[in-house]
């Protein structure tokens, strides 16, 4: 057959000679450079610049909405519910937290890890603002998807378990939010600089016990908890990065409240000097 016996029919579907849909082109997606993005963005994080992060992300948001590119329109959206969580900014956080899930559902990723991610980064933000009762049911479909779809050493199992376990606390269901905190020590211990994951759970348990005991008959348990995290997070061979900085910020409150006021001004250097240097 000679090429200009082809017709259009010849290759394509019998479809209603009176739809237009097949000449309404789209315009093409443009991704976002979704690692160079996130490469930048650590470097903010790493001199605690939450408000330069912010803009960073909010220029890329508007690059990938240009671009219909709703994958980099998600990872932008579920880092931006990171930032306005850390800053205490909820209306902010609620409404990243609404986009992200709208766009888990326009692409069709509820039963993947993306999904997972999403939701566990949804849920902490509810228990950031005391919602406990959604963060508990975003993280109930967030460990469903991680418990099908991850190994179960996974590092994000880990991290799903620890900040579920805060939320039972507020729940009160102390039972469960321990099991899920042990369950979150054994994960952790077997990643490398798990360390500092672990010290934050032993904190959580130093006040879920005080939550549910009250401070004096809690006293000798939490002394326990707050001395092996301190420990922990005073290993030589951590690497004293952003992240770790960041650590031993959140850490040091808590401290403070447990009256290691030498413990807690100790951590507040540490982190002041690694962001200063970085």
């Amino acid at each position: 057959m000679d090429k200009e016996d082809f017709d259009f029919t010849d290759y394509t579907d019998p479809i209603c000679p009176f739809c237009t849909d097949q000449f309404q082109k789209q315009p093409p997606v443009h991704p976002i450079p979704i690692s160079r993005v996130l490469e930048k963005l650590d470097e903010h994080l790493g001199r605690n610049d939450y408000s330069a992060a912010e803009k960073h992300l909010l220029y890329w948001l508007g690059e990938a909405e240009e671009g219909r590119d709703k994958h980099g329109m998600l990872t932008i959206s579920n880092e931006l519910m990171g930032i306005y969580r850390k800053t205490g900014r909820k209306n902010e956080a609620l409404d990243a937290l609404k986009n992200s899930l709208r766009l888990v559902d326009e692409l069709e990723l509820n039963n993947n890890i993306t999904a997972g991610t999403t939701y566990t980064n949804a849920a902490t933000v509810y228990k950031a603002f005391s919602m406990p009762e959604q963060s508990r049911e975003l993280f109930g479909k967030a460990k469903e998807l991680y418990e099908s779809l991850l190994d179960s050493s996974d590092p994000r199992l880990g991290g799903l378990y620890n900040n579920l376990g805060l939320t039972l606390v507020d729940l009160e269901r102390y039972d469960e939010a321990v099991n899920y905190y042990n369950k979150a020590i054994e994960i952790m211990s077997k990643k490398e600089s798990g360390e500092l994951e672990v010290a934050i759970t032993y904190l959580n348990l130093a006040n879920l016990e005080e939550a549910r005991l009250g401070a004096e008959k809690s006293e000798a348990i939490v002394d326990k908890y707050v001395e092996k995290a301190y420990e922990l997070l005073n290993k030589d061979y951590l690497p004293r990065n952003g992240y770790y900085a960041f650590v031993c910020e959140k850490c040091a409150p808590t401290f403070g409240y447990y009256g290691r006021f030498l413990y807690e001004k100790e951590l507040r250097d540490r982190a002041r000097d690694i962001y200063e240097r970085n």
